[in-house]
């Protein structure tokens, strides 16, 4: 008995180390996987999270891994939630776990999970941007929370370092305007070290189709209207289109 349960635990730490070797040939690799969701445990679910971790140099294979255990971990449903948490907590792309995520786990405890990400990607720099652009893109796309539960978690990325994750920032907004986002954006808007001309252009975009109110600032908008934002004008406290 003692003999047969070590041996079964030492084919699944094969089966584990095989599900995450790149060189491993697709047929091992998806034997490997098979066992993992046969198993079913915490251990095995997170192996299979692992997957995601790495491109395999065939690229239909490995879209075809990824798929299979994205199907695999929605399938598990809330089993699956505590592994999948573990492995973005350390993961440099969080894409595919992400969209695990939202069929697995309710709103409430999807933005919980979110939060815990965001924790660890203040804004600010870093040398790899794509994990919190990965966050924000996700956010933006993210139907079931409300408006400003989006807003609130993005705006502080409109003052990150990288140009792109302001702009998806940004973009976050657009996706979820609430009238919370006009201060934000209207201070990166104004902010005198903000040099990115589309980034400016399109928060004024964003601005304007959305009637947010700018009237605290609408001097300084006036002056943007002269020079930058030219084709905008600043109308009964909002900005728009000349």
């Amino acid at each position: 008995m003692v003999f047969g349960l070590f041996s079964k635990e030492r084919s699944l730490k094969r089966a584990m180390d095989k599900v995450v070797n790149k060189y491993a040939q697709h047929p091992d690799r998806m034997a490997a996987m098979e066992k993992l969701r046969a198993a079913g445990t915490d251990e095995a679910l997170y192996a299979l999270a692992r997957r995601f971790s790495f491109n395999y140099d065939k690229t239909i294979e490995d879209e075809q891994e990824k798929q299979w255990v994205y199907e695999v971990l929605v399938a598990a449903g809330e089993a699956a939630l505590a592994p999948l948490t573990r492995y973005m907590k350390e993961a440099q792309s969080v894409a595919y776990p992400l969209r695990v995520l939202e069929h697995i786990a309710d709103p409430d405890t999807a933005l919980r999970v979110v939060d815990e990400l965001l924790a660890t990607e203040e804004p600010g720099y870093t040398r790899d941007p794509s994990r919190r652009i990965q966050i924000i893109d996700w956010l933006a796309d993210y139907r079931d929370a409300d408006d400003a539960a989006v807003v609130a978690r993005v705006a502080p990325y409109l003052a990150d370092h990288d140009e792109n994750v302001r702009f998806s920032a940004a973009e976050a907004i657009a996706l979820h305007p609430h009238e919370s986002g006009a201060e934000p954006l209207l201070d990166r808007l104004l902010d005198e070290e903000e040099e990115s001309k589309r980034l400016k252009l399109r928060i004024a975009e964003i601005l304007a189709d959305n009637a947010m109110d700018v009237g605290a600032r609408k001097h300084e908008l006036a002056e943007l209207c002269d020079g930058v934002l030219a084709g905008y004008k600043v109308h009964h406290e909002k900005l728009v289109k000349a």
